[in-house]
């Protein structure tokens, strides 16, 4: 496949674009600086440098012709949440510019308090634990909801992967996924398990339409 990735110098984008050239996709990884994308040189890579990623006209150059795009986009790389929004107005800009250019599939990351509680999980974590983080992270999540509802409304077919903690682990393949929920018990999981999970929600159609919280 031909892919865009955004966020493609985060954690989990930089394991996106090295797992998707592994598979012998074709990569366009945007960045704002080339030089924190930490990937060598290969002949299925194009970096693209874009400076404003709520710009839809500056997008189509680098969606136009490809099959897929996924976006990196979200708690690693979203620090300033408060002061600038970015997966909100990113994703917009986003599928303004796929429905220009005829691009449909879309996948994304979000987190897992963006999603629903799970009962499993207990009262502690429903009613203390969940309650405290999302108020210490209000901006970032608010940021990330916004994402989902813009990308919700869409006509694109479109997957949200929602992981809970990210670490910096690589690849494993093993790991839970819950469609429509969070993972019980769901605590981490490593980045590279979340660009596994962005990969395969390309050719799975389960995954169409559908948020998916995934979790070790």
């Amino acid at each position: 496949m031909k892919l865009t990735v955004f966020g493609a110098s985060g954690g989990v984008g930089r394991e996106v674009v090295r797992q998707a050239l592994h598979a012998d996709h074709e990569v366009t990884a945007v960045v704002r600086d080339p030089a924190r994308l930490g990937v060598p040189a290969h002949p299925r890579l194009l970096v693209a440098t874009v400076g404003d990623l709520g710009d839809a006209d500056a997008l189509e150059p680098v969606l136009a012709g490809r099959d897929a795009v996924l976006s990196a986009l979200g708690a690693g790389t979203n620090k300033k949440a408060k002061a600038a929004p970015v997966t909100g107005p990113a994703a917009h800009a986003i599928l303004t510019a796929m429905g220009r250019v005829g691009v449909r599939r879309l996948s994304v990351v979000s987190a897992a308090p963006v999603g629903p509680d799970v009962p499993e999980d207990g009262v502690l974590t429903r009613a203390v634990v969940l309650p405290l983080l999302r108020r210490a992270l209000r901006d970032l999540y608010a940021d990330l909801a916004v994402m989902e509802a813009a990308i919700a409304a869409s006509d694109a077919d479109w997957t949200v992967i929602r992981p809970p903690r990210l670490l910096n682990r690589p690849r494993t393949g093993r790991y839970r996924r819950v469609f429509g929920g969070n993972v019980p018990g769901g605590r981490s999981i490593g980045r590279g398990d979340v660009a596994d999970a962005l990969l395969a929600s390309l050719a799975d159609p389960a995954y169409a339409c559908r948020a998916v919280g995934i979790a070790t």
